[in-house]
């Protein structure tokens, strides 16, 4: 008899990579994981880890038990939930998580609907930044994820689902009073008279000499406006760095520098002046999740409520 809770260790040691790295997941210390490991081995009679200097990684035996514990571990999960919702109502817990700017825009209405429609499920909502929805999903600390799916460094895995959700343009974040959030569109004999009144895209050559709030040195963002910065012939002049974009917003604010950000992270309160880019540019957001865990009816209700979401302002819905 294999035990499911040193099973998960083995799990999530594939997916993490360090003893260290499980026993903080966990909330263990890393001997206590280790022991449990060892006891693993010896319920199983085969070797699961090999010493690679001063780290473990597993053997054979080792990763053929952890890929077919993630089907087991999901496969116990599936079968209680089925047996908790054979009235039709999806019960238990549903994990959520989602990236920063997410959180208010999508999982919180689809929590609160959720709250309404099925009261004897009880959703679980947490902030998760994207670089680690992979690891969640597959150490099975989260059922679903909102993230992003186009950044090259995270390639997702077979084994996980992912379900679009819409399309998040990248904005260029102004001060009220600058000059570029005050150039109106050109008026041709098309325009309408409720849009002349509207501003034209800013080519970020514009913004060469500009001062610069951006994300820390290595992250998404950062990446992407220096790409965007490259591809309009300089690199940005950074004035400041915030790991969260609401200190971003409020550097601009203060007219201390520019920014871009996607639109789902800028505030709707007119505290900084949003333009769209003439080089359009743009991330995809979508719900991610195991394979087969949909079978779950919690999971289903949790994506169907995240797809079935109100209006979003700068979200191009993809469906």
């Amino acid at each position: 008899m294999i035990d499911p809770w040193k099973l998960r260790m083995l799990v999530q040691l594939d997916a993490l990579g360090t003893v260290r790295a499980v026993a903080e997941s966990l909330h263990l210390s890393p001997s206590t994981v280790s022991q449990q490991l060892a006891a693993l081995e010896r319920e199983v009679r085969a070797p699961l880890l090999e010493r690679s200097g001063r780290r473990v990684r597993l053997t054979e035996a080792g990763r053929v038990l952890a890929a077919r514990g993630r089907d087991l571990l999901a496969g116990m999960a599936s079968a209680r939930a089925e047996l908790d919702a054979l009235d039709g109502e999806p019960t238990g817990t549903v994990r959520l998580a989602a990236f920063q700017s997410a959180v208010a825009p999508l999982c919180l209405p689809a929590v609160a609907t959720l709250r309404v429609s099925h009261p004897r499920l009880h959703v679980e909502l947490a902030e998760l930044e994207p670089h680690e929805a992979p690891g969640a999903l597959l150490t099975d600390t989260a059922d679903v994820v909102v993230t992003t799916t186009d950044d090259p460094r995270y390639p997702w895995s077979a084994e996980l689902e992912v379900v679009p959700v819409g399309s998040d343009p990248l904005v260029l974040l102004l001060p009220p009073d600058h000059p570029l959030a005050q150039a109106p569109t050109p008026q041709t004999p098309q325009t309408t008279p409720s849009a002349s009144s509207a501003t034209a895209p800013v080519d970020l050559a514009a913004c060469a000499d500009e001062w610069w709030a951006c994300d820390r040195p290595g992250s998404y963002m950062d990446d992407q406006v220096r790409r965007l910065c490259g591809a309009a012939g300089f690199a940005p002049r950074v004035a400041a760095r915030f790991s969260t974009y609401l200190l971003l917003v409020q550097h601009v604010a203060a007219g201390l520098a520019v920014g871009v950000l996607p639109a789902l992270a800028v505030p709707q309160d007119g505290r900084v002046a949003v333009r769209q880019l003439a080089a359009p540019a743009h991330r995809e957001v979508a719900a991610v999740l195991r394979r087969g865990a949909r079978r779950r009816a919690g999971v289903a209700a949790v994506l169907e409520a995240l797809l079935d979401h109100p209006p979003v302002p700068g979200l191009s819905a993809l469906r």
